[in-house]
């Protein structure tokens, strides 16, 4: 319900009132507005939205067989999700048996103060169980992605109004209680995993250590995370939280890895409480003392402080880092230039470089096809000029010819006419007779 300030009110006269003539002026109460709009309310919008809609919590759990995982969940959400196996005799695996990891789905709904949230846990029997556990990562990691490639074709459809968010948004790794250092199973595991999920290590039954041996454990924990480059979940900060918060925040996180013992059985403490924990001949482990293990701060990390932390890391980093890599993958890049302001001067520019642009183009096609048909007429007016200077020089070679021919037939007259000059003609007879000729020209 949204509470509002009080408002101011006037009261002032106005003209009598026709249904009671007795009074001259009735007075009205006008409410006035004072400056307030109400967008601080929006924090109990937000709340109310909230709990209609409810909240779910995607959670793995990935560890050894015998590690307490089931018995850890049911103490985190006080409610048995998984039945308590009572094992009095050690069980060994079959050398000769091979054993592969699968994958099991458990959900449920839980409802506190009114406030429901839909629990899905994802377990991952098997895993460490086989003698050879080279590659039995593989499926854990599979199925991360199963889950990321299904939110993105989700995401990919035309109705996108319900999206199932069933990406894990955090991974509870069980780290078994060696007191020396990681394993190269749980080395080989954490590298595989940082970068899709967010990874918090747990230290199984930690009642089997002692203080100092837990504190020298989690340090070589750190080292060899640190030495690995493996990234751990770390919750945001900001800008307007105050010290005490920082400072409740920082000292969460101070226990990761976290030295965790489970339990749902209720063990009545020699002062008269119940309380949760586990009975020992030397003396009881309470699950909800800080004092005796890190139970109380994982459950602060998990669902107190950071659970919508957890689910915002995954949508916003993890999986976007995998979406992105994904579609890069696929051969699909980002085009910024859609997602631009439409700017009218801008456009104009753009247009008029694109037709100038254009007309460069067309003008250098032009001038192409202009330098070829240059190119074809001056060939051919050289072959033409060719043909005409070979006619040319075939006609003077027959000309000198013929003034060639012309001369020696010169040469020759000119050799036979003093021959004929010199000899004398011959006389003519006496009697010949004489012809007449007739005419006007007698």
């Amino acid at each position: 319900m949204t509470v509002e300030q009080p408002a101011n009110f006037d009261i002032e006269p106005t003209a009598a009132s026709p249904i009671d003539p007795t009074h001259s002026d009735v007075k009205v109460i006008r409410r006035k507005l004072n400056g307030y709009v109400g967008f601080a309310n929006l924090p109990k919008q937000w709340h109310r939205k909230s709990i209609r809609r409810g909240f779910s919590l995607n959670l793995m759990v990935v560890g050894e067989k015998s590690l307490g995982k089931s018995t850890l969940i049911n103490t985190l959400f006080n409610r048995e999700l998984y039945p308590v196996e009572e094992t009095t005799k050690a069980q060994f695996p079959d050398p000769e048996e091979q054993v592969s990891v699968s994958i099991e789905t458990v959900s449920t709904d839980i409802e506190e103060n009114n406030v429901k949230l839909n629990l899905t846990v994802i377990d991952c029997p098997g895993f460490g169980d086989a003698v050879n556990n080279t590659d039995s990562w593989k499926p854990i990691v599979d199925e991360i992605c199963t889950r990321f490639d299904r939110y993105l074709e989700a995401e990919t459809k035309v109705n996108r109004a319900t999206i199932a968010d069933d990406r894990v948004h955090a991974c509870l790794y069980f780290i078994e209680p060696t007191g020396h250092s990681l394993k190269s199973l749980d080395i080989n595991f954490m590298k595989q995993v940082h970068e899709k999920v967010n990874l918090i290590p747990i230290i199984a039954k930690s009642d089997t250590l002692t203080e100092n041996e837990i504190a020298s454990f989690k340090q070589r924990i750190l080292d060899d995370l640190h030495n690995q480059g493996i990234k751990l979940f770390s919750p945001p900060s900001y800008e307007n939280d105050d010290e005490d918060t920082v400072l409740a925040n920082a000292e969460i996180m101070s226990k990761s890895p976290f030295a965790i013992v489970g339990s749902t059985n209720q063990i009545q403490t020699p002062d008269g409480r119940m309380v949760r924990g586990r009975s020992y001949p030397w003396g009881i482990i309470e699950i909800d003392n800080e004092e005796h293990c890190d139970f109380i701060k994982l459950r602060q990390l998990l669902i107190r402080n950071f659970m919508e932390e957890l689910k915002e890391t995954t949508a916003n980093k993890l999986y976007e880092n995998y979406r992105t890599a994904k579609l890069k993958k696929l051969g699909i890049e980002q085009d910024d230039t859609v997602f631009r302001e439409f700017d009218p001067v801008l456009k104009q520019e753009e247009e008029k470089q694109l037709h100038e642009a254009k007309l460069a183009t067309m003008e250098a096609q032009m001038r192409s096809v202009f330098q070829q048909k240059v190119s074809r007429e001056e060939k051919k007016l050289q072959e033409t000029e060719a043909d005409l200077f070979a006619k040319h020089k075939e006609m003077r070679d027959k000309l000198l010819k013929q003034i060639k021919m012309l001369e020696e037939k010169k040469k020759e007259l000119e050799l036979a006419k003093p021959a004929y000059h010199n000899s004398d003609p011959a006389p003519l007879p006496t009697n010949a007779p004489t012809k007449t000729r007739k005419g006007f020209l007698r």
